[in-house]
């Protein structure tokens, strides 16, 4: 079976993923969930001091979409977690994780919605 050539999604979360280990975030790391898929990462998500969630340990799986960059991630939690953005499935529900554009409910507005620019870093 022939393999097929690295998209550029792949190409990119495989670059960010590096960067992301040598450059650490704070309270934060990422792994994948199996070793040959770049577009599922496994997160764990440290809480802030002097926040409800200060010393917990919060699992979350991310799932690229294979045209990453263009359209965001999704979000789940694995580990149990009480958050108003955070559905009762583990589901992350934040602007920042909607499709780039205009807001069809017309809540939000485009600029906080996805755009391609951001990365994983936060930037």
């Amino acid at each position: 079976m022939a393999t097929q050539p690295a998209s550029q999604a792949s190409l990119l979360l495989q670059k960010q993923l590096k960067d992301l280990c040598k450059h650490p975030v704070d309270g934060f790391s990422a792994g994948l969930v199996v070793e040959e898929n770049i577009f599922e990462w496994s997160v764990t998500i440290i809480g802030p001091p002097d926040t409800l969630y200060e010393g917990g340990f919060f699992n979350a799986v991310m799932s690229f979409p294979e045209d990453y960059p263009n359209n965001p991630p999704t979000v789940r939690f694995t580990s149990e977690m009480w958050h108003p953005n955070v559905y009762p499935d583990g589901k992350v529900c934040i602007s920042i994780l909607h499709p780039p554009g205009d807001d069809p409910n017309g809540y939000e507005l485009a600029t906080e919605r996805w755009n391609p620019v951001h990365t994983l870093g936060g930037g």
